[in-house]
């Protein structure tokens, strides 16, 4: 398959079935709100290295968790009972996704959370778009992931831990939440042995595509989370 180049002076996207065996569908454009939104509405996401051009990536299979499908370990339990973490949503966008762009991951040299990428999410979140997931102990924040919510699905992009499970504490609780809120679908983008373990698996790209068809028809909780805690 092709990898296409973005216009500077449009936000149209190829067909993400023309992705290539990686997943690249195209290259190029830029990182603005608008752009954002357009390519998350198509199932498409950024993901590239700094010194790189903008990639821009359609993966078959997609990595999903569907919100009755999450397993939450045993070992899990005494977080949620005992008050070892409290929650927050929406609170410190910005600081989670420093915390983000700032976390050593294994295999990676470097962040893949460019300054343009802060900038473009940080104003998704103020237009009501990119949400925020705070993890606290003692008052300090030591957990938490930011995401993109279009209709009835939430785009996670990426998630921090300072201290053991606060990550995972974070995203079991949003998973209930957007439950509660009625939501289909959580997009993992990429499988991971930690999606894995708590229930995310792979999902031909045609099925994902579906259900964002469908997604268009809903509406979109914009704005602040925060009182859903």
């Amino acid at each position: 398959m092709p990898v296409f180049w973005l216009s500077d002076n449009d936000y149209h996207f190829p067909d993400p079935n023309l992705a290539d065996d990686e997943g690249i569908l195209a290259i190029g454009g830029d990182l603005s709100p608008e752009r954002l939104l357009v390519a998350y509405e198509l199932g498409i996401f950024p993901w590239f290295n700094p010194s790189d051009p903008i990639v821009w990536w359609s993966p078959n299979p997609r990595f999903v968790l569907f919100p009755k499908e999450l397993k939450v370990a045993k070992s899990m339990r005494p977080y949620f009972n005992g008050n070892k973490f409290q929650l927050t949503l929406d609170t410190h966008f910005e600081q989670v996704i420093r915390n983000c762009q700032q976390t050593n991951r294994k295999g990676q040299h470097g962040t893949w959370i460019t300054e343009d990428m802060v900038n473009g999410y940080c104003q998704l979140h103020e237009m009501g778009y990119a949400h925020s997931v705070e993890v606290w102990k003692n008052k300090q924040l030591v957990g938490g992931l930011y995401g993109i919510g279009l209709g009835k699905c939430f785009f996670g992009e990426s998630m921090f831990a300072h201290v053991s499970n606060a990550s995972k504490f974070g995203f079991i609780s949003i998973v209930k939440k957007l439950e509660e809120k009625g939501y289909w679908l959580i997009d993992c983008q990429q499988a991971t042995r930690h999606l894995s373990s708590l229930g995310g698996r792979p999902l031909p790209r045609q099925d994902f595509l579906d259900i964002l068809l469908k997604n268009k028809e809903q509406s979109t909780d914009l704005g602040s989370w925060r009182n859903w805690v």
